[in-house]
């Protein structure tokens, strides 16, 4: 699968998926400075997950309903960084399918899919 992972992702996790086989083009190194906009744009325009920690891209998606190929919101604030690695992979393995064209936040209790 092939992701674009926001500036403020944790490095454990984009190291992991890309160990898992997956294609990722990380902004904190390659796109630095690039507005949240501008980055959601270049996601959908490459058919790529967007992976992030920033709440705003749910602004962007809902309320000014800006087109995407799914964005994956990681919510695991306090849990070990290789933790939240091993959990972040696993349910990408899991529901990668789902995650396409949707909404998808992971958090410390569970998993929401929306399609938006």
């Amino acid at each position: 699968m092939r992701f674009i992972a926001d500036e403020c992702l944790d490095g454990r996790i984009e190291r992991r998926l890309v160990g898992d086989g997956h294609e990722l083009v990380i902004v904190r190194t390659q796109l630095l400075g690039y507005k949240d906009s501008a980055v959601l744009e270049l996601a959908n325009a490459r058919d790529c997950l967007l992976l992030t920690e920033d709440k705003d891209f749910g602004e962007l998606v809902f309320r000014l309903r800006a087109l995407h190929a799914g964005v994956v919101l990681v919510r695991l604030h306090g849990l070990p960084g290789a933790e939240q690695a091993e959990l972040v992979s696993r349910i990408i393995r899991e529901h990668e399918e789902g995650m396409k064209n949707a909404f998808t936040v992971i958090g410390r209790h569970g998993l929401r899919i929306r399609k938006a």
